[in-house]
């Protein structure tokens, strides 16, 4: 590695230490990890030569697990966390929640160790099956980056260009696998660390100045003018862009999927009217969407069929760094999908960008004024509609049973709106985003993935970790069927004292596979009444409540009836936020 003016003599004496030096260098906190033999060393270094201290180990009894909390607090904290995964077989565990950090977008950085590269130095059996040429291979096609480093000095030079690749936009997971020999080798000299100042991470993504006046003209021109959002909540910057954006022209909102993007009250969030608006609008700005086509389009499932909302001569812009991280493996990137414009650019950049330049031309006179505020008008009246027939919803269905979504979310709410709340999981299938008052980016960090279920509880825990010393109260509403595949994940946030308040979406089935047999059958004119055979999750149903209790958290439930919903969440808050402990309540919910 190439030496930099202030390099120091480090005390570090074996490989091993050199490694963990590096990361407290690059700032790292925590190490979501399981313990394995491959980096034993490692191990040995963060514990003896460290402290057990920046960074500090986080326990799991899964790899998925470690994984997923390091995506969750990356997500939360702004800035990546390790997950340290155990050889070949570790990092085959913690491959589904790597995919859905890819699939997030989310900087995480996975380290794992493998046994001698060097033959001769093999044990017999273990050390050969879990030795690969080369480890990355299992994972390459969905992080960013992987390497193999045969050296201290190579491992430190690895170590920040994977934190260079994690934290850059458009982030995703990398893997840094360390040889044995590497890690327990004694160093022969003392070792020269280089000055991590020297290396900053590089620079942000700004949209070309000219394609950024091209939206101007559209915007300024356009009748019926709307904006779809989806990845933005990531970045402060975004989301504050886009109300003044918004608000200068007053351009309808549309949030994409299930993240924050734009205040759920302000009278200018316009999603549950999407299809209506995006079907009369001349003029579309689409905002780090993930996939236009599925945003773009009715689908039917049941023919598998797409019907496309926007009209023909409607000009689609497309603004995000999506086409960036585009691989050949899974086609994750979706369709092809017609734009006037495409702009590459950091959205934290481009929307303040765009909303400086939109003012500016309004105030020197341009735009149509009484235009502008029919259509605010117009928007503000969708808007209050919207939000009186969720609301109603939420009333109407007050007294059914099993509890309706709506009802649970509205009743959650109540509980802790004083609270600085933050959901680390779940949105009760859009009613937490329908009902509650989100202002922030900090208020939504949902479990945005692959699909792969094992994600929700380490996810949570991540943002949980994250917001501990905030004082911020992290809620999981958590499915049924996704903690039945990491429970253990419990253990790690009672036995680290991560205080979270875990509400149990619990329907006893897998209940998106419910929607899909009862499709099926229909189509094919099969009974019906078959689709739960196979997917219920009942006999014996699961108690949820003695499960989390074994691990040593507080739990009650299962509650039944909405007259018990609140005085149940509320003690289960005050033990989070005055105890600090782990809480669940466990509810019967309806299949929606």
């Amino acid at each position: 590695m190439v030496k930099t003016e202030k390099s120091r003599i480090s005390k570090a004496e074996w490989g091993s230490d050199v490694i963990a030096e590096a990361i407290r260098e690059l700032g790292i906190e925590y190490i979501a990890l399981n313990p394995g033999a491959s980096y034993r060393g490692v191990h040995d270094s963060l514990v003896n030569y460290l402290g057990n201290t920046k960074p500090e180990m986080i326990l799991c009894n899964h790899e998925e697990i470690a994984v997923a909390i390091a995506h969750g607090y990356g997500r939360a904290a702004g800035k990546p966390m390790i997950a340290f995964v155990h050889d070949i077989v570790g990092l085959l565990h913690a491959s589904m929640a790597m995919f859905n950090a890819w699939m997030a977008r989310e900087g995480v950085i996975v380290l794992g160790g493998t046994g001698p590269v060097d033959a001769n130095h093999r044990r017999p059996w273990i050390d050969w099956i879990h030795t690969a040429n080369v480890q990355g291979n299992a994972v390459r096609d969905f992080v960013k980056w992987d390497d193999q480093p045969a050296s201290a000095e190579a491992s430190v030079e690895s170590l920040i260009r994977a934190y260079h690749l994690a934290s850059t936009e458009p982030k995703g997971p990398v893997y840094v696998c360390f040889d044995t020999d590497v890690q327990e080798g004694k160093l022969e000299q003392p070792f020269e660390m280089p000055d991590f100042s020297k290396f900053p991470p590089p620079t942000r993504f700004n949209a070309d100045p000219a394609g950024l006046d091209h939206v101007a003209d559209l915007l300024m021109n356009a009748k019926n003018p709307a904006i779809i959002a989806d990845f933005l909540g990531r970045n402060e910057a975004s989301t504050a862009g886009l109300v003044r954006l918004a608000e200068s022209l007053a351009v309808p909102v549309i949030t994409g999927g299930d993240l924050y993007n734009f205040p759920t009250h302000h009278p200018l969030n316009a999603t549950d009217s999407k299809n209506e608006l995006l079907s009369e609008a001349d003029v579309v700005v689409a905002l780090d969407i993930y996939d236009l086509q599925q945003i773009l389009t009715r689908q039917n499932w049941a023919t598998r069929t797409n019907e496309d909302i926007l009209k023909p001569e409607a000009k689609l812009i497309d603004i995000s760094l999506r086409q960036l991280l585009v691989k050949s493996w899974a086609d994750d990137h979706g369709a092809l999908y017609p734009t006037e414009i495409q702009l590459a650019a950091d959205t934290g950049l481009a929307i303040p960008a765009l909303a400086d330049i939109i003012e500016r031309r309004l105030e020197d006179g341009a735009g149509n004024l009484g235009d502008i505020e029919a259509r605010r008008s117009k928007i503000s009246s969708i808007h209050d509609t919207n939000v009186a027939k969720n609301k109603a919803v939420a009333n109407d269905k007050a007294h059914e049973q099993p509890l309706h979504l709506a009802t649970i979310a509205q009743a959650l709410f109540d509980v802790v709106k004083n609270d600085d709340w933050v959901i680390g999981n779940g949105d009760l299938r859009g009613w937490v985003q329908k009902l509650w008052d989100f202002t922030s980016p900090h208020q939504d960090m949902g479990a945005r993935g692959g699909g792969g279920l094992g994600q929700g509880l380490g996810h949570a825990i991540g943002v949980a970790l994250a917001n501990r010393d905030k004082g911020r109260l992290t809620i999981n509403i958590q499915s049924d069927g996704d903690m039945l595949f990491t429970p253990a994940a419990i253990w790690t946030a009672v036995h680290h004292k991560i205080p979270m308040l875990i509400i149990m979406y619990n329907n006893r089935t897998y209940g998106n596979d419910l929607g899909h047999q009862s499709n099926v059958a229909i189509t094919r004119g099969r009974p019906e009444e078959n689709k739960t055979v196979g997917i219920d999750i009942t006999d014996p149903n699961v108690d949820f409540v003695k499960l989390a209790e074994s691990f040593g958290a507080y739990a009650e439930g299962t509650v039944e009836k909405a007259e018990d919903m609140a005085a149940a969440f509320e003690r289960a808050r005050k033990e989070v936020v005055e105890n600090g402990r782990v809480a669940l309540v466990d509810v019967y919910t309806q299949v929606i």
